[in-house]
């Protein structure tokens, strides 16, 4: 990671730049490093990019949820004393983000989701019955992105060994059951935000039928595909999403 962590009060977080508040909010198996793209772009581009590391594993396993995780974000905003963000988040990082906008929308100015859940995905919580063979880890991990060569030897061994710590296993499972008890279909026709959706069209993790529904179903949004591209664009095709991105803020005057 070429970005030093932060470490304030009960906070650990990456921050560049300056300008208006740019907060990326990980996955589930989502290193900060995923985001060193964004980072490194949009902290020359009028933004003061932060990263904070969420308590995924951290919380009691009462709290190892996405209400638990959204209210951890509005505690950190309250704590850094921003009045209005702008929200990018991957996969389980932006259902936190729809729910947290949901509950603090005069707090957002935007948000951008890339492989959200929120409506429906289909590999966070299931497929471990094999998670001791290391073979069948990579191939899941591989399986994430279009390219299987962006599943590094080092995120195949994270994951493996996330899935392998029984405490850690126990909390994924919590996640995923928090992500289908809190699906958001009901709520995003309320949420008027100006939302990006950018989307892999390889995404086999949250398919572009669900970015078709979350278009469909937010008052202010705008849909970009990324072609060859799977569950993280903004690893895979960082050029492409961060020029998509760029280009969407501008056009919005943000």
């Amino acid at each position: 990671m070429k970005y030093r962590l932060k470490k304030e009060k009960n906070y650990n977080y990456i921050e560049a730049g300056e300008g208006t508040p740019l907060i990326v909010l990980h996955g589930l198996m989502g290193g900060l490093s995923n985001f060193d793209s964004v980072i490194h772009y949009f902290s020359q581009k009028g933004y003061k990019v932060i990263i904070p590391e969420l308590p995924i594993y951290t919380m009691s396993l009462l709290k190892t949820n996405v209400k638990s995780f959204a209210k951890y974000l509005h505690d950190f905003i309250e704590f850094k004393g921003y009045n209005e963000v702008v929200l990018l988040g991957n996969s389980l990082g932006g259902h936190i983000g729809l729910y947290y906008t949901k509950q603090h929308p005069s707090k957002v100015k935007a948000l951008i989701i890339t492989g959200s859940s929120g409506l429906y995905e289909s590999a966070m919580g299931g497929g471990y019955t094999k998670r001791s063979d290391y073979e069948v880890i990579k191939k899941k991990a591989q399986d994430v992105f279009y390219d299987p060569a962006i599943a590094t030897k080092e995120i195949v061994d994270e994951v493996y060994e996330t899935v392998n710590d029984r405490n850690k296993l126990i909390k994924t499972l919590a996640i995923a059951k928090s992500a289908i008890r809190h699906n958001m279909a009901k709520d995003l026709p309320k949420m008027k935000i100006p939302t990006c959706i950018i989307w892999g069209k390889n995404d086999n993790v949250t398919p572009p039928d669900v970015a078709i529904e979350f278009d469909a179903l937010l008052p202010d949004s705008e849909l970009f595909w990324i072609d060859k591209c799977g569950h993280a664009a903004m690893m895979e095709r960082p050029e492409e999403f961060n020029g998509i991105l760029d280009g969407w803020l501008e056009k919005r005057g943000l």
